[in-house]
C-alpha cells in the first residue's frame, strides 16, 4: 500500500503509497497564465497559473526589492512567491520562472499552511515538482523532477541535484515550479515559495550508471523478485544501497525500481546490481484516479501521471510502456487512502496487483476481483491477466519481499523475467521460506503454473501441490467454480495435496495456502462478521488453465 494516512504526495501506508506541462485538457484544467509577474524586467520573473474554474487569487507577491540591481552583477539571486488556491482548485497549478544565461543551480524551497479542518473534512496537502525550458506539455521532455510532498526543498544542477530530480544543463528559458494541491481545506491554501538562482561555472556533467539487463542466472528456473520498492528518490526512506541490501537479505533474484512520478533512481542502480542481483527500472505512475506499476523501462524513461480517468489520457502511456517491452501494473487497487483507488479499468493492464504489503482486507477484495474476472475470460476461451503480489516497502520496519513473486524465466534477464510474469508463469510468496510446486496430470499430458493443460472433457486431471514453510497452513484449490478442495497443513508446514478434477469441471485451478487465523483456526470462508473469512496469505498461485478437447 501506500506510507502514511494523511498522504502529502501520495497516499502512502505501511507499504503501499503525486502528479503535472501546460495542461492537456482546457476543460477541467485549463490555467489561465495570468501574467501575474509585475517584474517583468526582473531577471527571476515568476508569474502563477490559477485554474479555470476558480478565481484563484494565486497571484505571487514578490520580494523584489532587495534584487533591484540584479542584472547589474551575477551574485546569487532569491525571490519569494506566495498565494492562495481555493478549494477546486486545478490538481496542477504552474509558476513560470524565467532562467537567464549563467546560472549553475536553481534551488527551491516551499510550504504551505495547515489550518484546521472540520472532522472527517481532508487538510491542505500540496506537491511540487518542476520542468524545463522545454516546457510543461503531457509527455513532453521538460520533465526534471518531482518530490510530491516528502520534501520541502530541492536543489538541481548540471552535475547533481536532490534525489527525485534530474541532473542537466540549468538551459536558459521559461521552466516551471510546478504546486499540486492534492488536498486544499475549506479555507484554501496559502503557499510561499522561495527559488534561489545561483550562477557559475556549470561544472562537470553528469554520469548516470544505468543497471545490466542480465545477472548470473541458472537458466530455465524460478526466481524470486520484488517489483514494487520505494527509496529516498520519492517517499521512501532508505538509500537505494539498503534496497539492494534487503533484496539480498530477502533471497530475491531481483527487483523492480518504482519510485513516484520520478526516473531519477534509474542511474544509481548500476554499482549497486551484480551477477546474484538483477536491477530492474520502473516507475510507480500515482494519478489522481489510481496508482500503477511501469515495469521493465528503458534506462531514464519517464512516465507522465497528470490525467485522470476521464481525460481518456492513460492508453497513451500504456503505449509507452509497451513500446520499451515492459508491462503495466495497476497497483493496490483497493487502498483505501485518497487516489489510491482504480478507475481506469483493466482492459489494456498486463497483470494485477493482488496482494500488497502485509496481508489486509483490501487485498483480499483485489483477490477476489481477480479471480473474477479470471473466470469470466477463461470461461470465454479469452485471455486473462495474471495476479502479482509486492512489498511496497517504502522504510523500515516495512519487511522488502513481503510479498513477491517467484517467476519462471528463461535466464535472469530483464526481458525473461518480464516475459515469464507476462505468462503468468508465477506464483507469490510471503518470503523465501514459502516453497511450492503446482501441476495437473492428465491423459498423459502435464501443466503447471501459468500452463494450459488440454484433455478430453471428461478425462481425469489429478492436481497436485506441495509445499513446505506454512505451519499449521491451510490449502485452498479454486476453480471457476470457487473454493473446491481445502486442507490443512502439518505442524511443520510441509505437505502434499492431491485432488482431481475434469476439464469439463474446472476452467482452471489455482492454490492458495494461508496462514491460520488468529483464533487459531483455518476458517472456511463462509464467516459473518468483522473477522477476515481466512488466515493471512503465505503463497498465492497464477492459475493451470483446463481446457477440453474438441471433439
Amino acid at each position: 500500500m501506500p506510507a502514511d494516512p494523511t498522504p502529502p504526495t501520495d497516499p502512502t501506508p505501511p507499504a503501499r503509497p503525486a502528479q503535472p506541462a501546460a495542461p492537456p485538457h482546457p476543460a477541467r484544467r485549463d490555467l489561465l497564465r495570468t501574467g501575474l509577474a509585475t517584474g517583468a524586467a526582473t531577471a527571476l520573473g515568476l508569474a502563477a497559473t490559477a485554474g479555470a474554474a476558480g478565481t484563484a487569487s494565486a497571484a505571487p507577491k514578490r520580494d523584489a526589492d532587495r534584487h533591484a540591481d540584479q542584472d547589474a552583477n551575477r551574485t546569487d539571486r532569491t525571490l519569494t512567491l506566495t498565494g492562495h488556491l481555493p478549494t477546486g482548485s486545478p490538481d496542477f497549478v504552474y509558476l513560470p520562472l524565467e532562467v537567464p544565461e549563467g546560472v549553475r543551480e536553481i534551488a527551491v524551497s516551499y510550504g504551505y499552511d495547515k489550518p484546521p479542518v472540520p472532522a472527517g473534512t481532508p487538510g491542505n496537502s500540496c506537491d511540487i515538482g518542476i520542468f524545463d525550458e522545454r516546457g510543461t506539455d503531457l509527455g513532453g521532455d521538460g520533465f526534471r523532477g518531482w518530490s510530491g510532498g516528502f520534501r520541502t526543498e530541492f536543489a538541481l544542477a548540471r552535475g547533481s541535484a536532490t534525489p527525485g530530480y534530474l541532473p542537466g544543463p540549468i538551459n536558459p528559458g521559461t521552466w516551471h515550479l510546478v504546486l499540486g494541491p492534492y488536498q486544499v481545506a475549506p479555507q484554501g491554501l496559502e503557499y510561499h515559495v522561495e527559488v534561489t538562482l545561483r550562477f557559475g561555472e556549470p561544472g562537470p556533467e553528469f554520469t548516470p550508471h544505468y543497471p545490466p539487463e542480465r545477472a548470473r542466472g541458472r537458466g530455465r528456473a524460478w526466481y524470486r523478485g520484488d517489483c514494487h520498492l520505494h527509496t529516498v528518490h520519492s517517499d521512501g526512506r532508505r538509500l537505494p544501497e539498503e534496497v539492494a541490501a534487503g533484496a539480498r537479505a530477502a533471497g530475491l533474484d531481483f527487483i523492480v525500481s518504482t519510485d513516484h512520478n520520478t526516473s531519477s533512481s534509474h542511474a544509481v542502480w548500476g554499482p549497486l546490481a551484480g551477477p546474484d542481483l538483477l536491477i530492474v527500472p520502473g516507475e510507480e505512475v500515482t494519478t489522481r484516479n489510481g496508482h500503477w506499476l511501469a515495469l521493465g523501462l528503458e534506462a531514464g524513461q519517464f512516465v507522465d501521471w497528470r490525467y485522470r480517468s476521464r481525460d481518456e489520457e492513460f492508453p497513451r502511456f500504456v503505449r509507452q510502456v509497451h513500446r520499451s517491452g515492459g508491462l503495466v501494473v495497476p497497483a493496490h487497487p483497493y487502498c483505501p487512502y485518497v487516489a489510491c483507488q482504480w478507475k481506469f479499468g483493466y482492459e489494456q493492464a498486463d497483470a494485477v496487483e493482488v496482494w500488497n504489503g502485509p496481508w489486509t482486507y483490501d487485498d483480499e477484495s483485489a483477490v477476489d476481483t481477480w479471480d473474477s474476472e479470471l473466470a469470466v475470460a477463461l470461461r470465454g476461451g479469452r485471455s486473462w491477466r495474471p495476479a502479482m503480489g509486492n512489498s511496497d516497502a517504502h522504510s523500515a520496519p516495512q519487511v522488502i519481499g513481503l510479498p513477491h513473486n517467484v517467476v519462471l524465466a528463461e535466464d535472469l534477464t530483464r526481458d525473461a523475467v518480464l516475459d515469464g510474469l507476462r505468462a503468468g508463469r508465477s506464483w507469490l510468496a510471503e518470503s523465501a521460506a514459502v516453497r511450492l510446486d503446482l501441476t495437473a496430470t492428465g491423459h498423459g499430458r502435464r501443466a503447471g503454473i501459468g500452463e494450459e493443460l488440454t484433455v478430453p472433457a471428461d478425462a481425469p486431471v489429478d492436481v497436485r501441490l506441495a509445499v513446505s514453510g506454512v505451519p499449521g497452513g491451510t490449502v485452498r484449490l479454486i476453480t471457476d467454480e470457487g473454493q473446491l478442495h481445502q486442507e490443512s497443513l502439518p505442524a511443520d508446514g510441509s505437505g502434499t495435496v492431491v485432488w482431481r478434477t475434469t476439464a469439463s469441471l474446472a476452467a482452471y485451478v489455482r492454490a492458495e495456502v494461508r496462514h491460520p487465523r488468529a483464533d487459531g483456526t483455518s476458517g472456511k470462508g463462509n464467516a459473518m462478521g468483522p473477522d477476515l473469512p481466512w488466515g493471512p496469505m503465505a503463497a498465492l498461485t497464477n492459475p493451470i488453465v483446463l481446457r477440453a478437447e474438441e471433439r
